[in-house]
């Protein structure tokens, strides 16, 4: 009998360890993960997506742009296209926006 309760208190201990292992590898996984795509977005930070050359920011019309020195590609933030064209009334830079737009709108 003594057998039986002493087997039993090591199975319950060993699987506690165990849970708390899975629970340390986890976050060990999500830190890992977290770190490689930090390491990813620096890696790739003011690059050019064409040519992968630092790119270099520039003032354009009162609007800070980013501009590759070697190949001319030109990188636009969020709501930059807007304030260069201005305001649209005829709905195409909307429209060419919304080709570079990565989220498609609900109409």
């Amino acid at each position: 009998m003594q057998d039986e309760g002493v087997n039993l208190e090591e199975e319950y201990f060993h699987r506690e360890e165990q849970a708390k292992l899975a629970k340390l590898r986890e976050a060990a996984a999500a830190q890992a993960a977290a770190d490689a795509k930090a390491a990813q977005a620096a890696l790739h930070h003011h690059h050019c997506g064409k040519c992968g050359t630092a790119m270099d920011t520039q003032v354009y019309k009162g609007v800070e742009i980013e501009v590759c020195p070697a190949c001319g590609a030109v990188l636009l933030d969020a709501g930059e296209l807007e304030k260069l064209a201005g305001a649209d009334q005829s709905g195409f830079v909307s429209s060419i926006a919304d080709l570079f737009s990565f989220t498609k709108r609900k109409k």
